[in-house]
């Protein structure tokens, strides 16, 4: 004779331990990500951060070769495009206060012609694909790309998604551990828990973007530039966007250029653009 209510308690007792269990990985998650605070060199602000800057500055160092190759490899330092990028960059970073922080900025052409990107490894290590540089007409415009990309290295977006990744890996653990293991379709806590994990990643990236767009215009307007010009540079994306032919893979995980323009204008309601700026030249005349 089969004894139910002993099984009922079995699985009772079950329920308990795994629910305990997964109480105690979400507890040292969160732990372990509230324990990895720094304040930022730059900002002053309170972070949570995955890596140290010493870290950071190596990590984008190493892999900033594969990504070359990953994209077709680089422009060489000779070529007038690449210095002009070069040169662009050192002088963002030298005339504001990008100089105070420890990273290392270098700045990188990529020869992909096809790709429209620009992204900023850990450290200071900043790419632009001639797809996107080709896409540009002036100074500014150039400075306004570098310039977003250095925010992304000032704010350790990097280092802060590394953090939030870690800290959502083991809330999703707890929710699997919690869950019966017999929830394995993709109604079950653990897939629920994965899709929700991403949705919150995504929420963060599109923060840090705004967040970047916000470096780009204080940027451009520090070292006489039209911070308007990233406006201009949304304009490209949201053109290209517009005409059914493939999606920038700017635009692929970062908020869509209309929104990003509106929000543009919005910051420069609220703090007016210098009187003195200037466009800069056109870039096919420095080249």
């Amino acid at each position: 004779m089969v004894d139910f209510n002993r099984s009922d308690s079995g699985r009772g007792s079950g329920c308990r331990g795994r629910l305990f269990l997964a109480i105690m990985i979400a507890l040292i998650g969160y732990a372990m990500y509230i324990s990895n605070s720094e304040k930022n060199p730059v900002t002053g602000e309170k972070q949570y951060v995955a890596i140290s800057p010493d870290q950071e500055i190596k990590l984008g160092i190493n892999s900033a070769p594969e990504m070359s190759r990953e994209m077709g490899g680089e422009l060489p330092d000779s070529d007038p495009r690449t210095k002009l990028v070069q040169k662009m960059g050192k002088y963002i970073v030298e005339n504001t206060e990008a100089s105070k922080s420890p990273w290392k900025f270098q700045f990188h052409l990529l020869a992909d012609n096809k790709t429209i990107n620009a992204f900023a490894l850990p450290g200071g290590q900043i790419f632009i694909t001639l797809g996107l540089f080709n896409k540009l007409k002036t100074e500014a415009q150039l400075a306004g790309v570098l310039g977003h990309e250095i925010g992304h290295v000032i704010e350790r977006h990097t280092a802060q998604q590394m953090a939030k990744s870690q800290l959502g890996q083991m809330l999703v653990l707890a929710v699997g551990t919690g869950a019966s293991s017999e929830n394995t379709n993709v109604n079950s806590p653990m897939v629920i828990a994965s899709v929700v994990n991403q949705m919150f990643q995504l929420k963060y990236s599109r923060h840090d973007e705004s967040q970047a767009d916000e470096w780009g215009i204080k940027l451009l307007s520090k070292i006489g530039y039209d911070p308007k010009a990233m406006i201009q540079v949304m304009e490209i994306f949201k053109a290209m966007d517009a005409g059914g032919g493939r999606t920038p893979e700017l635009l692929q995980s970062h908020p869509n250029p209309g929104l990003r323009i509106e929000q543009i204008k919005a910051y420069l309601k609220d703090h007016p653009t210098p009187s003195n700026v200037t466009e800069g030249q056109n870039l096919k005349d420095l080249y």
